[in-house]
């Protein structure tokens, strides 16, 4: 049947091109055009396919050539080749091969005053342009000089003629040389003129479309620089700002302002980024490298000839192209696994972060209740537990201070002091001094939160300086000794200034698992490149989150465009700009700190990142973030502190060098806010604060080292702009991107999980995997259940427990990846009974950040080396990246074990998705998504990679299994999940990403995530590994009996049941369905650069009349009729889903 359609249609097609019968023609014609009216775009794809394309313009051909030509045939054959041209991507050089062009050129100059014969030309002729190579070829040819004969001038006599002589001059601008020779001859003023001539004339807004095609062919002539020069030469932007301002209130107007905000930004001039370098505030020297110099902007880097690629192919293949490439493909390189990055002798060091195999469990615990020193307690663990890996760098770069609370029960031992490379630490004789005093004004409500001490031996130690209870309070001289949690036999003392140590009697705080002295204690030994001396309020007093669930911000309709017209205003209406910096890192000593009727803000405290603040208007602050240490890249975190705020105030805030071509702040997220006065009234909440929020290119550029190398991507700068009105008059808030989670933080949260535990249940041991460059400690956790008797069964079945290894916080800016870990490892230590039967099940080896002088510096994504970790993972350096390097080492040494984890899995988050989900690694998944055959007798694979997902989908309410990924590519194929897939052979090797934003299905569909709901993700993580451990792994029946009791698992341990009688790897799932990945689209709405080829066309040729000769068409378009932005028959723009 198929076989006789296909003949059909060709005998069809060929006769058409055939035949000089005029009734056949005409019968063939009225068939096809019958046949395209009704169904989908297949018929005319089909079409296409057979020939379809080429015997149409033939067609044309034969009936142009005749001594008369006949419009009969010439008009529906003329309708018929717009339609199939809108479908075929190469149908302009198909036009051009066959000669169609000019002979279509040819017939629009004969009947320039014949206006129906004309538009179908033009018609033709727009579809023709849509291949960049014949739009040239028609400019030179003279078809824009027809189509401005066409436009001008100014009339509302036959307006179809008109718009489809506009819309074909903007199809064929596309092409740059066009837009060249339209700047040359003039026309940018000309198309100003008559743009605001149909714009003051369409009082009805009957003329959408024309208008709107106007501004296009405006907006293609400035992708070239001498188009933008001419139009601002001729006041471009005024005319269009002006005219603009009268389409802002009509939202059947919205085409005419987008296609405005677009030419207005594109033509703004491009300016240097405000900042002394682009390079980071702070410098640290790389052990073993030169030190580079500051990277200068430079005016001339920011200008180039063309700001868009003509690109004839269509951009969307190329993006699926692109996609498709970067999957790995190679089954050998899949399948192989790599030889050891290192000699295998070295492994050996890493049994010594293995006390779960060397405890000597049999020594006497100490009696309950019986309260010893360290030194006093029996310890637990052979000598060769109490090794610290070295550090391979040189003695002086070692640190003076050891991580603290290392083990509770471990017997000392001397090791090297590491010294900060990028520091004058404290000497040994400075430990033992009495505190300098320290005095500070206070202020009339607030005092600063904290600030550096002026005394002559305070050393590195952070003074605090608190909040006065009362108004009236004096001039205080406040003394402070901080304890230096090294470790327990050299620790200090904490003497809490007076007026602290009132705040904190009268505000108890009592947050689970946070103690401010504790707090105060960890940072004291904190090393940091800035040499912090102060703590941020928030995180010294703590966070708790607030009773409520705060929805996903719906954004007020246009408010984008409103603030791109806002930056355009500082342009041509500047009397207002004050432009007056009221902070900056680069030179903090010459700015005033009384500057009136400013805010004040600071960031030099730990995770601090805010550069430069600059006040454009009375209420309005330009802000600049910091870049990542010896990197001029990864602007995104930010968090500083803000104060002398006035009440009932909108203040805006705009971050100018973002990098990110999008954000989930389009989408409803909004920034989070600590207030201090609200803490201190019972209230100590990080809430999401913010309006008007949005996120959109701008007029800056950065200039890289990428950059100078050849590669233009990213950059452009993006603009992160949102108000707030603030709560309390001379308030000191923090401002942050997220939920900050400090280093010091995790530290002090660590003390105190060991002091909650229970020892007779739980092992817990801490210990140093290695220090970082910054000579911070990168701490190692393993916990499991202490063993539930001495016997050598016990005993065994303790040590022979399988592995699970979790990690946290490599890139800074994650800081939701560090609360998810916050919530498993209290849920690991707890005395829940499924945690005290996940702890039976599994050794867990946990490493809580993995990138702490990131997290300190305040950094987005990389360390102090100016490495992304998370890319260095294929060879890491045991100098550069230590902890990655340590990490690996560890992973190889229970792999040489044959205890490979069963589970390894690295949280993080994500800035540009909603939810919680999975990524993964499979082969064959793989391959199905790169179109390669698989053949299943050379690729097997066990499929209970998807068993975890599954799982976490139905217990953890963030979680979203459809948004889940599998696949490798070789862009991640350094990466910990594909590298510990890869070569220590963890089937089950994931990354978690966690949301910054929200939710968009189940219990939290619509709600932003809190600290709360991502501390129950990493309890439910837990959750998951159990009920794997009962569907998938061997299991006990013990373990069997005690699970069945705990959850409700009647259907998953009838199964276990049945799996359990066969082997090992009775766990395999057969099925191999592929993933559902949920596809999303982050184009910024009123700043994308696409817009349908064809606009109104498709609908012109449906509904065009036969019109006679000079009938009027003023009335062929109703008030507020528009021009769809998708060509006719193809898919609407999509929008993100769910907000995303």
């Amino acid at each position: 049947m198929a076989e006789e359609e296909a003949s059909g249609l060709q005998v069809l097609l060929s006769t058409l091109q055939s035949s000089c019968d005029k009734d056949v023609v005409l019968n063939i014609l009225s068939v096809l055009t019958d046949l395209f009216s009704v169904g989908t775009d297949r018929r005319v794809h089909y079409m296409i396919s057979k020939g379809g394309s080429e015997a149409l313009l033939q067609a044309l051909v034969n009936a142009a050539q005749t001594p008369i030509p006949d419009y009969d045939i010439l008009l529906p054959l003329f309708r018929l080749l717009a339609k199939v041209g809108q479908k075929d991507k190469k149908f302009g050089l198909k036009a051009q091969k066959l000669e169609a062009i000019d002979v279509t050129l040819s017939l629009a100059r004969k009947n320039l005053n014949h206006s129906q014969n004309l538009t179908h030309c033009l018609w033709a002729l727009q579809v023709f342009a849509s291949s960049v190579t014949v739009g040239t070829m028609l400019g030179i040819n003279g078809a824009m000089e027809l189509l401005f004969k066409a436009i001008t001038p100014y009339s509302k006599k036959h307006t179809r003629t008109t718009r489809a002589a506009v819309e074909a001059l903007a199809a064929l601008l596309k092409s740059k040389s066009n837009s060249r020779r339209a700047v040359n001859r003039g026309y940018v003023c000309q198309l100003l003129r008559l743009y605001q001539n149909w714009h003051q004339g369409d009082t009805t807004n009957s003329y959408v479309c024309i208008r709107k095609g106007l501004l296009l062919c405006l907006k293609h002539i400035t992708n070239v620089r001498s188009g933008r020069e001419c139009f601002l030469l001729s006041r471009g932007t005024e005319a269009l700002f002006k005219t603009a301002q009268d389409c802002l209130s009509s939202k059947s107007l919205d085409p005419i302002v987008n296609t405005v905000t677009q030419i207005l930004r594109k033509t703004y001039p491009k300016l240097l980024l405000p900042a002394s370098t682009l390079s980071s505030s702070y410098s640290f020297s790389i052990p073993g490298r030169t030190r580079a110099q500051p990277l200068h902007p430079r005016l001339e880097d920011y200008f180039e000839e063309d700001c868009e690629e003509e690109i004839e192919k269509e951009n969307e293949d190329m993006e699926n192209k692109e996609e498709d490439d970067d999957l790995e493909t190679d089954v050998d390189k899949l399948t192989t696994q790599p030889e050891l990055d290192r000699p295998e002798s070295e492994l050996a060091q890493y049994e010594a972060m293995c006390p779960e195999l060397l405890c000597n469990l049999l020594e006497s615990e100490p009696e309950s209740g019986n309260k010893k020193s360290s030194e006093d307690v029996p310890g637990t663990l052979t000598c060769s537990c109490l090794h610290v890996i070295p550090m391979a760098v040189s003695p002086k770069h070692q640190p003076n201070c050891r991580e603290g609370y290392q083990n509770a029960n471990m017997r000392k031992q001397p090791r090297s002091v590491f010294r900060d490379p990028a520091r004058t630490c404290l000497k040994a004789e400075q430990s033992s001094r009495e505190p300098g005093k320290v005095a500070h004004e206070e202020s009339e409500l607030l005092v600063d939160s904290f600030s550096e001490g002026e005394g002559p031996d305070q050393g590195h130690l952070p003074t605090l300086h608190p909040l006065p209870k009362e108004r009236s309070c004096n001039r205080r001289t406040l003394h402070a000794r901080y304890m230096n949690s090294c470790h327990p036999s050299c620790r200090k003392t904490v003497e809490a200034s007076e007026i602290v140590r009132k705040l904190l009697e009268r505000h108890p705080g009592n947050f689970p698992f946070h103690n401010p002295r504790f707090y105060m204690a960890r940072a004291g030994c904190t090393n940091s490149i800035p040499d912090y001396r102060v703590l941020a309020f928030p995180d010294f007093w703590g966070h708790r989150p607030p009773p409520y669930s705060q929805s996903i911000q719906q954004r007020r309709c246009g408010i984008q465009k409103a603030k791109i017209f806002e930056d355009v205003r500082r342009l041509i209406q500047p009397g207002d700009i004050i432009d007056r910096v009221v902070f900056d890192l680069d030179c903090l000593s010459s700015l005033s700190s009384d500057a009136p009727d400013c805010l004040k803000f600071f960031s030099r405290f730990e995770s601090g990142n805010l550069r430069k603040a600059i006040q454009m208007r009375e209420f309005e602050y330009d802000l600049i973030l910091n870049s990542d240490i010896n990197s001029s890249q990864h602007h995104q975190w930010f968090y500083f502190e803000v104060s002398a705020m006035k009440t009932a105030t909108p203040y805006r805030f705009n971050l100018i060098n973002c990098e990110k071509p999008n954000s989930q702040f389009n989408f409803g997220m909004q920034p989070v806010m600590y207030s201090v006065k609200e803490a201190l009234q019972g209230r100590p909440h990080w809430i999401r604060v913010g309006y008007d929020i949005c996120y959109y290119k701008n007029h800056y550029r950065r200039w890289t080292t990428a950059a100078a190398a050849g590669d233009t991507h990213g950059k452009y700068c993006y603009t992160l702009s949102f108000s707030i009105v603030f709560p309390h008059k001379e308030d000191v808030c923090y401002l942050a991107y997220h939920y900050p989670y400090t280093y010091s933080a995790m530290m002090s949260h660590l003390d105190i999980l060991e002091q909650n535990m229970n020892t007779k249940k739980v092992f817990f041991r801490r210990q140093t995997l290695c220090h970082t460059l910054g000579g911070n400690a990168c701490p190692l956790l393993t916990i499991t259940a202490m063993p539930e008797s001495e016997s050598s069964d016990d005993l065994e079945q303790f040590r022979d427990r399988p592995y699970v290894v979790l990690m946290a916080r490599v890139h800074p800016g994650e800081s939701n990846a560090s609360w998810v870990m916050k919530g498993t490892l209290e849920f690991l230590i707890s005395s829940d009974p499924i945690a005290d039967l996940l702890r039976q099940c599994f050794i867990f080896k946990v490493v809580p950040m993995l990138n702490p002088d990131g997290v300190i510096n305040g950094n987005q994504r990389c360390s102090l080396s100016g490495d992304d970790l998370n890319r260095q993972w294929l060879r890491p350096s045991p100098t550069l990246q230590p902890t990655i390097y340590h990490t690996k080492g560890l992973l190889y040494f229970l792999s040489s074990l044959k205890r490979a984890p069963v589970v390894f899995c690295d949280y993080h988050g994500h800035s540009q998705r909603k939810n919680v989900f999975l990524y993964g690694c499979s082969i064959k998944e793989t391959l199905w998504q790169a179109g390669q055959s698989v053949d299943t007798t050379v690729v097997t694979e066990d499929v209970s990679y998807r068993t975890l997902p599954k799982i976490l989908d139905k217990v953890a309410p963030a979680f979203l299994m459809s948004s889940c990924s599998f696949l490798v590519e070789k862009s991640r194929d350094s990466t910990a999940r594909v590298v510990v897939w890869r070569e220590i052979g963890v089937l089950r090797s994931y990354t978690m990403e966690s949301t910054y934003c929200g939710c968009s299905h189940g219990l939290y569909k619509g709600l932003q995530i809190g600290t709360g709901e991502l501390e129950e993700m990493g309890a439910k993580f837990c959750l998951g590994l159990l009920v794997l451990q009962l569907k998938s792994l061997p299991c006990s029946r013990k373990v069997m009996a005690q699970a069945e009791a705990l959850l409700d698992l009647e259907e998953e341990i009838a199964d276990l049941r049945a799996q359990s009688r066969s082997s090992s790897n009775s766990g395999l799932e057969t099925d191999d369905e592929l993933p559902c990945g949920d596809e999303v689209d982050y184009n910024t709405d009123s700043c994308s650069d696409q817009e349908g080829d064809f606009s109104e066309l498709g609908k012109d040729i449906q509904e065009h009349p036969s019109h006679t000769e000079g009938e009027e068409e003023e009335a062929e378009a109703g008030p507020g009729q528009l021009c769809g932005p998708s060509p006719l028959g193809g898919p609407p723009h999509h929008q993100p889903a769910s907000s995303q």
